[in-house]
């Protein structure tokens, strides 16, 4: 439990500072009013509804589709997305049929496709 839960924070940590360090926001709890247009925020309330409903695995594909073209501003929902998925409980996770290691492997993927491979390595070099 007590490991479960540090990585738990490790992957708040690490959204959090990439979301400060290279979106320069600030911010504890990442959620869909931090992003600047409509149209970012349809799309990321229709991905947490579907985690919400389930589908992570589907909704984890969109993000792949959608962070292909590099934009910040998918990277910034993508972030948010897993930081929503992070909160979920274990419980819920394997339910859906999905584990925490696939939302740390998430994130190195999409620090991967922007090219912030190292941001990743410094959070879960102890993983």
């Amino acid at each position: 439990m007590f490991e479960q839960d540090y990585i738990i924070r490790l992957i708040k940590e690490m959204i959090r500072a990439i979301l400060k360090l290279i979106l320069r926001i600030d911010t504890d709890n990442p959620i869909k009013d931090l992003l600047e247009d409509k149209e970012s925020q349809d799309t990321l309330e229709k991905l947490l509804d579907m985690i919400d409903n389930g589908n992570i695995n589907e909704a984890e594909n969109q993000i792949y589709d959608m962070t292909s073209d590099n934009n910040m501003t998918n990277l910034e929902v993508a972030l948010i997305f897993y930081s929503y998925l992070n909160d979920k409980d274990d419980e819920f996770l394997q339910r859906n049929d999905f584990c925490r290691d696939e939302i740390k492997s998430g994130i190195k993927e999409l620090l991967t496709r922007y090219e912030l491979t190292g941001m990743a390595e410094i959070f879960l070099l102890e993983l």
